[in-house]
């Protein structure tokens, strides 16, 4: 008898996301080999972002939590009835009391999600960003009977950590962006073992990022993309500009920090070399990065602990053959190499950031050189294709544990109703 066709319940927070474009391209990508994939968007998706299979994605995406009081009530009465009981084992032991009413919620969300998928045939269901997609797969999937699996990147994995261990421990793999971020979970769990840590980088389609060529755009022109927030450090680079007065900026996106970094950029008066460009669809970024010199990222870690994985902007710029500085974290260090696919600087450190830009700007084949190199490491570790081949390999390794397990005499584990995880 032949092995159930494999059927992908993808579990995002806002799915599909303008910024996470890492998860859509998984989507599509996975579709254009044959394989079914659906799609749960724990709020409602985004729409309008510029690409009819975009909008389409947004139709077809489960809400999961509905709109208003309505859709949450739905949440509760799809698992009310018949009783449930909550298993110890699905991770509450490990949030704080204040947060069990929220996560006991995201529980009966995901209860609520494995009704409502239960005759799709889901052979397997994961998630992206460890704390609330995560937590609603992880149930979903218990209830389903069929393997979990997630990839954490950043803040879900610092700032709004939930239950974290026991995902790991329940997961039949993990998705690690990063080697660091296989060491960082081995640590939070010893014993986990690289076979279900394996490493499948957030992929560029190499096909869409078309190379340009650095000698022909503006080295003045400085690109800066980011959700605006204290870890992306864009407050350094307007302090920089200060120093540096040729240098014209082009800041995509939008958050918080908005009104802090324009009344930034007014005090110290630099305000009309610029750009507050708002957030933008990827093809227009893509354009953008045609005309830009550099792309700099400056990146911290924030105060609350908040920091980036390796910011999928940054291979994109490298994808397009644009030279980037980047603030040097531990796990960019895997894809920029310092003064050898780009170049990395001292997080917060002002003077370090204006003599590298003073440097590169008046050096065009030096920045060459290092856009050259950038897009070849992107072309052979982080290429979409190369993710994918990788990404099917862990769902087809997933599978076949779990049918052998099906076909072994020992006694299986008693089923939870609702909720459980088998921690065997």
């Amino acid at each position: 008898m032949s092995a159930q066709a494999p059927h992908i319940l993808y579990v995002g927070a806002i799915l599909p996301k303008r910024s996470e474009t890492f998860v859509y391209r998984e989507v599509l990508g996975l579709r254009e080999r044959g394989v079914q994939v659906s799609l749960a968007s724990v709020n409602a998706p985004e729409r309008d972002l510029g690409y009819e299979q975009l909008d389409a994605l947004a139709a077809e995406a489960i809400h999961v939590y509905g709109n208003g009081v309505s859709g949450k009530l739905r949440v509760l009465g799809d698992t009310f009835f018949p009783p449930n009981r909550v298993s110890w084992r699905c991770g509450i032991s490990e949030t704080p009391v204040s947060y069990w009413p929220k996560y006991l919620f995201q529980v009966d969300a995901g209860k609520s999600l494995a009704r409502r998928v239960k005759d799709r045939g889901i052979t397997h269901v994961h998630a992206h960003m460890a704390h609330v997609p995560a937590t609603l797969a992880m149930i979903c999937a218990e209830a389903l009977r069929v393997p979990f699996s997630f990839t954490g990147h950043a803040a879900d994995l610092f700032r709004d950590r939930s239950a974290l261990k026991t995902k790991l421990k329940s997961a039949a793999f993990v998705s690690c962006i990063s080697e660091w971020h296989r060491g960082f979970y081995q640590e939070l769990v010893p014993g986990l073992s690289d076979a279900t840590l394996p490493v499948i980088r957030c992929g560029v389609d190499m096909r869409e990022f078309t190379p340009i060529d650095p000698e022909s755009t503006d080295g003045n022109a400085i690109l800066a993309v980011g959700r605006l927030v204290p870890k992306k450090g864009f407050d350094v680079l307007l302090r920089v500009m200060a120093s540096v007065p040729e240098v014209k900026l082009t800041l995509v996106g939008d958050g918080p920090e908005e009104a802090n970094l324009r009344a930034l950029a007014d005090e110290l008066g630099v305000a009309d070399r610029v750009t507050f460009a708002g957030a933008q669809p990827n093809h227009v970024v893509r354009e953008m990065l045609g005309d830009a010199g550099l792309f700099v990222l400056p990146c911290r870690e924030a105060a609350d602990g908040d920091r980036d994985g390796i910011p999928v902007v940054l291979m994109e710029a490298m994808a397009r053959n644009v030279c980037v500085v980047s603030g040097d974290l531990e796990t960019i260090r895997e894809l920029v190499a310092d003064n050898k696919t780009g170049v990395m600087v001292t997080p917060g450190a002002v003077d370090e950031l204006a003599e590298v830009l003073v440097r590169l700007l008046r050096d065009q084949a030096e920045r060459k050189r290092l856009a050259d190199a950038g897009r070849a490491r992107v072309a052979e570790e982080f290429s979409l294709s190369v993710n994918l081949d990788r990404l099917e390999a862990a769902f087809a390794a997933a599978s076949e544990s779990l049918e052998s397990e099906k076909n072994t005499d020992s006694p299986k584990p008693e089923a939870i109703p609702g909720a459980g995880v088998n921690h065997a």
